[in-house]
């Protein structure tokens, strides 16, 4: 029983890492768009955060996708006249997101996902041993 709750516990830590790394798949997608009209603000770059759960079923602690907030930073400001989105003075707002920043993140949850799956590997790897013993 303690493997398949071992499992599961990790599976939770795969979601909770895919929700992260779509949160910066769409931060990366965005880096570069401009507002649709004079003035207005670009794409706000978002910020994912995990919560603790209680699993009643498995009597364990899993990890899950909390708030996706958006980043307070301040919007970069381009001088650009002539671009449609530019305001009185010419200058355009673009997103506050830094792609060098997004693909660490996107490394970090990367790496977070394969530790996850290594322990899901290790448990069904453990699983299969007990049975090969069993069997003989």
């Amino acid at each position: 029983m303690d493997f398949l709750k071992s499992m599961q516990i990790a599976a939770s830590g795969l979601r909770a890492q895919a929700g992260r790394m779509r949160v910066i798949s769409e931060n990366i997608a965005n880096a570069d768009s401009t507002p649709a009209r004079p003035g207005a603000d670009p794409y706000r770059r978002k910020v994912a955060s995990f919560t603790s759960e209680f699993d009643r079923a498995l009597d364990a602690r899993t990890v899950g996708v909390g708030k996706v907030a958006p980043d307070k930073s301040e919007f970069r400001l381009k001088y650009e006249p002539g671009h449609p989105a530019a305001d009185a003075n010419g200058n355009v707002k673009y997103p506050n997101v830094n792609p060098l920043v997004e693909m660490t993140d996107m490394r970090d949850a990367q790496r977070s996902y394969e530790a996850n799956i290594n322990v899901i590997s290790a448990t069904r790897r453990m699983l299969q041993r007990t049975l090969d013993i069993l069997k003989a």
